[in-house]
């Protein structure tokens, strides 16, 4: 059937004609990479042999992990990444617990961009679902098992077919938990017993251990290099980017002076703001820009991402929230997702006030939004965000600072209760 074929694409594994060892010269340092090759069973053919990647972001792109296998280099006051700190990149056949769809890019860069947050939160157990480089949801938690249960509500439909990346030692109550739900990649730095016999009930489910997870906190303040490929076969060089606010002392009053006049924000944020606070901008540093998140209680309520203007950002972070609230009391409550109890109300097998009811109370609690804290990756640049926000309970803010409105922004905060702070470093990353 022609559909079968197509299906078909998905699941082929192409070899490809990058070299074995890569030399990349900086004057007169040098870094060598060597490509990552796995022994795996090829779908078509059932024999074993040496492949790499699956393929590229598509099926009819080749790709080539490569591990950076020796070389230290320095490039002004700057000390890059060196060679046997390895994570993804060093991913080993035994490490590949159960391969499923052989991995592809797509599959190692998500988990990469998951490792990017959390090498900012390992005070407890935390959880990154991601999704097309993009986190669908994070959390902290008591325990693993709790923070998973979190992420995972935090934005159930965009979890579906997800990358979760847990900061702990996968553990049965946790692995139960993630056996229920359909994902496509779960990597922990351990699995303990009797947690592979649970996820391996799904046959196509990557299960992969990065044992320097464990250790993912001295990748914090480590810079690597970053390459940005041109279509005119021109490369872009920069420092990967760095969080610099750790703790509530990192963060910068929101004050400036205009027209000879001081504007500062009269609330001081409270612990548990700045534990949020601290949680949201961690968050941002794996997010694509411009976005603006907004979190409670260590947890995503709405993500916005990917936008070109800043307060259209905040109204699609918001519609999410709201979307997404409804969604997850649906779900607790009938075990239906709420598209469907719509479709099933529209069809007439439930009671529409079911529906109502979920539509109602997700208005009144403003879709999770109240009392929680907005993160921007970027300067706001007219005050326009904070009123959109502050009609959804928002109580706190964290920006990088620096426009010529910021005064503006700091009124209106004011006018709402709301207290903010400055980053004075921004978090684009496209």
């Amino acid at each position: 059937m022609p559909n079968d074929n197509i299906r078909s694409i998905y699941r082929k594994i192409i070899s490809d004609d990058f070299p074995d060892e890569i030399e990349i010269r900086f004057g007169d340092q040098s870094l060598f990479y060597k490509k990552r090759t796995w022994m795996i069973k090829d779908p078509t053919s059932g024999e074993f042999v040496q492949r790499g990647l699956r393929y590229g972001e598509n099926p009819d792109q080749k790709a080539a992990l490569y591990e950076l296998a020796k070389g230290e280099l320095a490039l002004g006051d700057t000390k890059f990444i060196s060679a046997g700190m390895g994570l993804v990149s060093s991913i080993k056949e035994e490490d590949l617990i159960q391969a499923g769809k052989h991995p592809g890019k797509i599959n190692l860069t998500d988990i990469d961009s998951a490792l990017n947050i959390l090498r900012y939160l390992t005070k407890k157990p935390a959880v990154v679902i991601v999704k097309h480089n993009n986190p669908c949801g994070v959390a902290y938690g008591n325990s693993l098992a709790e923070a998973y249960h979190r992420a995972n509500m935090a934005d159930r439909v965009a979890a579906f077919g997800g990358c979760a990346v847990f900061s702990r030692p996968m553990d049965k109550e946790t692995a139960e938990l993630v056996s229920q739900n359909y994902l496509e990649v779960v990597v922990a730095p351990e699995f303990e017993d009797k947690t592979v016999e649970l996820l391996s009930q799904r046959k196509d489910l990557r299960i992969i251990r990065i044992k320097g997870i464990s250790e993912i906190e001295k990748y914090a303040q480590k810079r690597f290099i970053d390459f940005k490929s041109l279509i005119d076969g021109g490369l872009i060089i920069q420092e990967s980017s760095l969080n610099k606010i750790r703790t509530p002392e990192d963060f910068k009053p929101a004050t400036v002076i205009h027209n000879s006049k001081e504007y500062k924000i009269k609330r001081s944020p409270s612990p548990e703001e700045y534990e949020d606070m601290l949680f949201g901008w961690a968050v941002e540093q794996g997010i694509t820009s411009n976005s603006v998140i907004f979190v409670k209680d260590g947890v995503t309520v709405g993500i916005g991402t990917g936008e070109q203007d800043r307060v259209g950002c905040v109204q699609i972070a918001i519609f999410k929230a709201y979307t997404k609230y409804a969604d997850a009391l649906c779900f607790e409550r009938y075990a239906i997702p709420y598209n469907d109890l719509k479709l099933m109300v529209k069809k007439g097998q439930k009671d529409k006030q079911i529906l109502e009811e979920i539509d109602r109370e997700t208005q009144e609690n403003k879709g999770g939004l109240i009392g929680s804290c907005m993160i921007s990756d970027g300067f706001f640049p007219f005050r326009d965000s904070v009123d959109v926000a502050a009609e959804h309970g928002i109580k706190a803010i964290v920006q990088p600072g620096g426009s010529i409105r910021d005064y503006e922004v700091i009124e209106a905060c004011n006018e709402y209760n709301i207290t903010m702070v400055f980053t004075g470093q921004r978090a684009f990353k496209h």
